[in-house]
């Protein structure tokens, strides 16, 4: 082999390192390196939680777990390192599990659960993000990447789907573990309803939990590729009273299942712009928005519970009630349809 052939591999296999090294940095996980904590949530409290199981028997914590140890697997693939609240079925304080991420440094926290509620037709995710939407920038940031991926991966972009405050569900407090980790860009997600019992049978199969865990991995994935922004101390931009609703078991009473129906009454209400026809719309809107105040009607329900109060003269009640909106309920495109179809509906109704 002459000098100059034995230049030329030398040179290609040189640009070669250089060249593939590169392309392999560049193809490296936005998740390597990072610590992200996963809180399955509830688990080993079956004699005490009745009502966190479905039709058929699948309870809730089970399916956490599931969903939360495949997460793990597919993370851990892409170099992040996690840390899990729990990984069998056992009881962990709430205390517990926020002291985890923070101790650990955790660079997110992701909260795993599903949903119940009284209207077994119901199914759509929900996330929390803790406190004002103003101040906690990086959890809604992270809320609306997981929404977008949920809604792809379990329902084909074909329900609705909420974005909201912990303190919609918690007035006043929020929920304990995202309070626990406040700074740490954090959500509470609700993928979807076991109370659906075609849901709860889909939520059996491990397949179905590693698509979520997929849906998961991919907000995450996005969220760290792109700019973090701040999380600003709580009550720093804003303050909203608490706005007291049905909690937990509560909101498997029958009244929970009149959440649409009363809204639809409260619009035709509304419609007729009398006074008193205004106050029978407010009393409807509000008795919806406090049987299920992260439905993705409660956001509709508060706006017109603020114009009713402009129309009736209850300036503070008005403003109070749009910092709520504003603060406590993040707008989704993807409710629009959703919400012309219910004001079409109701106009036609008339």
């Amino acid at each position: 082999m002459t000098l100059s052939v034995r230049l030329f591999y030398l040179v290609f296999a040189i640009w070669g390192s250089f060249t593939f090294s590169g392309l392999a940095q560049e193809t490296q996980s936005p998740l390597q390196g990072k610590i992200i904590c996963l809180d399955p949530g509830h688990g080993g409290t079956a004699d005490t939680d009745q009502y966190r199981v479905g039709p058929k028997g699948e309870r809730e914590e089970w399916i956490n777990l599931r969903v939360g140890l495949a997460l793990r697997e597919l993370l851990e693939r892409d170099g992040a390192t996690v840390v899990m609240t729990r990984t069998e079925d056992t009881e962990v304080t709430l205390s517990e599990r926020s002291q985890k991420a923070v101790e650990q440094q955790a660079d997110v926290f992701v909260s795993i659960h599903h949903n119940a509620t009284a209207d077994t037709s119901v199914n759509f995710p929900i996330i929390y993000f803790h406190g004002n939407a103003s101040e906690n920038q990086a959890g809604v940031m992270l809320g609306e990447l997981l929404i977008e991926s949920l809604s792809e991966y379990l329902y084909d972009h074909q329900n609705p789907a909420s974005l909201v405050s912990d303190h919609v569900i918690f007035p006043g407090s929020g929920a304990s573990v995202l309070r626990g980790t406040y700074g740490i860009p954090a959500v509470l997600a609700e993928a979807s309803f076991f109370t659906n019992p075609e849901e709860e049978q889909r939520l059996k199969n491990r397949d179905y939990n590693l698509r979520e865990a997929q849906a998961y991995r991919e907000a995450l994935e996005l969220f760290f590729s792109r700019e973090i922004p701040p999380v600003y101390d709580t009550g720093s931009r804003a303050n909203v009273k608490p706005f007291e609703v049905l909690q937990e078991a509560d909101r498997m009473k029958p009244v929970a299942r009149k959440w649409r129906s009363n809204v639809r009454k409260g619009l035709q209400q509304y419609r007729e712009g009398d006074t008193s026809s205004l106050k029978k719309a407010l009393e409807l809107f509000t008795v919806s928005a406090r049987s299920f105040p992260d439905s993705w009607m409660a956001r509709q329900a508060h706006r017109y519970r603020a114009k009713i109060f402009e129309a009736l003269g209850a300036f503070d009640k008005q403003r109070e009630t749009e910092t709520r909106v504003d603060e406590y309920y993040i707008r989704l495109q993807q409710n629009e349809v959703f919400l012309n179809a219910l004001e079409k509906e109701t106009i036609g109704k008339r």
